[in-house]
C-alpha cells in the first residue's frame, strides 16, 4: 500500500468515525434509537448526515477491496 493510498483510508476512517458520532447523537437528540435509522423515516438533517455516513462506508470499503 503506497502511501497516497494510506493517507486516504485513515483520512476515510477519521471522518467516518466523526460521522457516526454525530449522526449517533443528532438521533438521541430528535428520540430515535439509532439503530433503527434505516427502518425509520429521517427528517431532513438525519437524511443527509446518514446518505453521507453511507458513501463513507462505501468509498472506505471499495479502498480497502483494491488494498
Amino acid at each position: 500500500m503506497d502511501d497516497k493510498t494510506k493517507d486516504r483510508l485513515l483520512e476515510l476512517e477519521s471522518r467516518l468515525k466523526f460521522l457516526d458520532e454525530n449522526f449517533n447523537r443528532e438521533m438521541r437528540a430528535r428520540g430515535f434509537d439509532p439503530t433503527q435509522a434505516e427502518n425509520v423515516a429521517l427528517p431532513a438533517t438525519l437524511a443527509r448526515l446518514y446518505m453521507e455516513r453511507q458513501l463513507l462506508q462505501e468509498e472506505l470499503k471499495d479502498l480497502e477491496q483494491e488494498i
